[in-house]
């Protein structure tokens, strides 16, 4: 998504006291769907548990527990930009500890400088690619950077980057100074305990994305008719590529901007798309959804 955003013009009916024709015309506010009413949490959210949890925290951010192992996706809960819908779930103070926190790419809705580093005394690592690496480092962030496909482990989690396509800077002159490539984007891969999380990332739809070995979850962040998404089209023919995984939605329900494509999906419309779309959950930030493996078997 564009980070320079220009404010979208609301149109406002005015009212007078006097009686009005039901025949007047009133422009109302465009739909948008909105996430179900968020559920904060706190500390218990990161104390050890017999399994893996994930929480929704709003925008495309995600909290993962995995037994006492914790860590965020792309976490933005303060000082953003735009309107927002809703509340975030929790603070940066409310934190008590992260093992590590990820960035898929350098937008500020994905790497927020300041949630970074108001969340910097109680993250042991950062992880992102090669570039926003160099950006985290640049802020004093304990960061690692890795190329597309590169594999390592913390803690009792293994992690795997996967490919994105979002270089949207490169389309529209002036707005970096800097040309973006394929490698400064990047999806996530997570093999925990109780099974693997795929997190895509901002990105068109690749065609590798709908060959990788079928995941438990996939957190799928969710946007319709954007150039530089998926869109609701490609974001059905990720999810029926692995027809067994569980979704869990984010980057939708949560901007007050109904004009704006990137921020504005509509779960409905991808259920129709979908093949068992009872796999698709509609969760409020905060709210836990407890990891569960798929039952073995050929993908589809």
């Amino acid at each position: 998504m564009i980070i320079k955003f220009i404010s979208i013009a609301c149109l406002i009916s005015t009212i007078t006291v006097q009686a009005q024709s039901s025949a007047d015309p009133i422009q109302k506010k465009p739909y948008q769907a909105k996430a179900p009413q968020t559920q904060p949490f706190g500390a218990t959210a990161f104390k050890p548990s017999k399994g893996t949890s994930i929480r929704w925290l709003g925008m495309a951010g995600f909290l993962v527990n995995s037994r006492g192992t914790t860590f965020m996706i792309d976490p933005l809960l303060e000082g953003y930009d735009m309107p927002l819908l809703m509340k975030f779930p929790i603070t940066p103070k409310e934190a008590p500890h992260l093992d590590a926190i990820f960035a898929t790419h350098s937008d500020n809705d994905h790497y927020s400088v300041e949630t970074f580093k108001d969340l910097s005394p109680v993250t042991k690592e950062y992880h992102s690619t090669i570039y926003v690496d160099s950006l985290m480092k640049n802020e004093g962030l304990h960061s690692f950077g890795h190329n597309i496909g590169d594999t390592f482990h913390f803690a009792n989690v293994r992690v795997k980057l996967t490919p994105a396509d979002h270089a949207w800077q490169n389309a529209y002159p002036g707005a970096s100074k800097r040309f973006f490539k394929p490698e400064d984007a990047c999806g996530f891969w997570f093999d925990t305990p109780d099974g693997s999380i795929w997190a895509p990332g901002d990105s068109k739809l690749m065609a590798e994305q709908l060959h990788m070995p079928a995941p438990d979850l996939i957190l799928l962040f969710y946007s319709e008719d954007s150039a530089w998404h998926s869109g609701l089209e490609g974001s059905a023919k990720i999810i029926n590529a692995y027809p067994k995984a569980t979704v869990l939605l984010s980057h939708w329900g949560f901007v007050d901007a109904p004009d704006f494509a990137p921020f504005n999906g509509d779960p409905g419309r991808l259920k129709k798309l979908a093949i068992n779309p009872e796999r698709i959950h509609v969760l409020g930030p905060g709210a836990p959804y407890i990891l569960e493996r798929r039952k073995k078997g050929k993908r589809k």
